[in-house]
């Protein structure tokens, strides 16, 4: 039987921040190349790489390979890859509303089809700290924690009935107690574990978002966002000329990670 979880805006508040424009260097590292269409990292500095013929390829911190997925046949493109846990990666497939889950090796712990727990349009997933799974139920507007087994263990109350108007998100971060869900369109929506709303940050439009440790960042305008979610500060940074159109950014507290065509480039920033 699901729990369901209470949405309390008692304790709604709207972030103000400090905005900074700081002078940073941004420092090659190394360039890994190949047949990349997409990419993420993980905590350690872990990159994985998606190929056009849907390979999801593991290499460490050094760029040295790792690990390799291959059963790709089945389901296509990944729309996303959950890599907040390195020991146990998330694929999910959106068309046909279905995780994959992996071991850090890469290897296929589990299949989640959620169309057979009636969750037949959801938007996005995320790992939880407990090493179960955040949905979002596009249908119901709701946000869902399943276990791996696709069993519904708790729910909130419908968006629609609290929010006008309703996010939906298409990002979901599990970090340091607090749920944090992106609308671009909006705003991110920071919830605690049990369902109540903590805080509404007026951060939208930005691409590449990501929240990762203290901070939470993205990227648009040319330009390099850090938001620090305890002080409020906002650094900006202009992305350097000879990556100013890459097709996609991921971070790590001190690291910038790149994709052009073929290959990702990696930066060291502060």
């Amino acid at each position: 039987m699901s729990k369901k979880l209470i949405i309390s805006l008692s304790v709604f508040f709207v972030a103000a921040w400090s905005h900074a424009q700081t002078d940073t260097s941004f420092k090659w590292l190394r360039t890994i190349r190949g047949d990349i269409v997409a990419f993420t990292v993980d905590n350690l500095d872990n990159i994985y790489l998606l190929s056009s013929s849907n390979q999801v390829k593991k290499l460490n911190a050094n760029g040295d390979s790792v690990a390799v997925f291959n059963d790709v046949k089945k389901f296509g493109q990944a729309t996303l890859i959950d890599v907040s846990n390195p020991l146990k990666v998330l694929l999910y497939y959106k068309d046909f509303a279905t995780i994959v889950i992996l071991d850090r090796f890469l290897s296929i712990r589990n299949t989640i089809d959620l169309r057979k727990h009636n969750m037949l349009q959801v938007r996005a997933i995320g790992q939880s700290y407990d090493n179960k799974i955040w949905v979002y139920d596009e249908v119901e507007n709701k946000l869902k924690k399943i276990d791996e087994d696709g069993t519904l263990l708790q729910e909130t109350n419908d968006f629609r009935q609290i929010f006008d108007p309703a996010p939906l998100p298409q990002r979901i971060f599990d970090e340091d107690k607090f749920v944090y869900l992106y609308d671009s369109s909006l705003a991110v929506y920071a919830f605690d574990y049990y369902g109540a709303l903590k805080n509404k940050i007026q951060i939208s439009r930005w691409q590449n978002f990501k929240v990762t440790g203290k901070y939470i960042f993205g990227s648009g305008n040319g330009r390099l966002y850090r938001y620090h979610i305890k002080t409020f500060l906002l650094d900006d940074w202009k992305l350097p000329a000879e990556i100013l159109h890459a097709l996609a950014f991921n971070f790590t507290s001190t690291r910038l990670y790149a994709l052009r065509k073929d290959r990702v480039d990696i930066f060291d920033f502060q």
